[in-house]
C-alpha cells in the first residue's frame, strides 16, 4: 500500500513546488525586464518585433503599472 501512496504523493508535492518555483522565476524576470530595457528589446526581437525608442517606452510604462508582486 505505501509503495503507491509514497510516489503519489512525491509527484504532487513535486508539481506544486515547480510550479511556485516557476511563478516566482517568472515574475523576477519580469521585474528585471521592467528595468533593463535590452532584455525587454531582445525579447521583443525573439517574437518578431523591431520596437523603435517611443514604442520601447510606451513598453515599459505599461509594464512598470503592472503589479508583478502578490
Amino acid at each position: 500500500m505505501w509503495s503507491y501512496i509514497i510516489p503519489i504523493v512525491t509527484l504532487l508535492i513535486g508539481g506544486v513546488g515547480g510550479f511556485f518555483v516557476g511563478v516566482y522565476y517568472l515574475r523576477k524576470q519580469l521585474e528585471n525586464m521592467q528595468n533593463n530595457p535590452e532584455m525587454l528589446q531582445e525579447m521583443a526581437k525573439k517574437m518578431g518585433y523591431n520596437l523603435n525608442k517611443q514604442q520601447m517606452q510606451r513598453a515599459q510604462q505599461m509594464m512598470k503599472k503592472q503589479k508583478f508582486r502578490p
